[in-house]
């Protein structure tokens, strides 16, 4: 990948229905370059698919903590099976430190997300777990 390659990504991601006559025309390239790129990207892995980014209604507003959760390490796999069923949790890390895994989650009141985490903590496995309410987003490429 080269810079190129980088540049027709971040266009991709940035709006995935664009085409590639657009992302050529605002990259300064042609478009059969752009979509000889596109496809190779493609075929390699690089670019695995596209996805539909839901919105969510203004008045809708929304609760996301931070959970931190330490784990036993043989009962990872089954611990994060368990999390997927949970429509609270946005996004599961796995990271090192003291504690094992992090949890994105989202509800639309703190006391969904109390319920939450206190379920979180009866998973057998786990261990103890951490939460910050997260007060805003200062930086989100999402």
């Amino acid at each position: 990948m080269d810079q190129l390659d980088r540049r027709i990504i971040a266009a991709l991601q940035h709006n995935a229905r664009a085409s590639t006559t657009q992302i050529a025309a605002r990259l300064g390239v042609a478009r059969t370059t752009v979509h000889e790129r596109i496809r190779r990207m493609e075929d390699a892995g690089v670019i695995a698919g596209y996805s539909v980014v839901l919105g969510r209604a203004d008045d809708t507003p929304r609760v996301q903590v931070v959970v931190l959760l330490e784990v036993q390490q043989k009962e990872t796999a089954r611990i994060i099976k368990r999390l997927e069923a949970y429509p609270e949790v946005k996004l599961c890390l796995s990271i090192n430190g003291e504690f094992d895994l992090l949890l994105s989650a989202e509800a639309p009141r703190i006391e969904d997300l109390d319920i939450l985490v206190d379920e979180l903590a009866k998973i057998p496995g786990v261990l103890r777990t951490n939460t910050s309410v997260v007060f805003g987003r200062r930086i989100d490429r999402n």
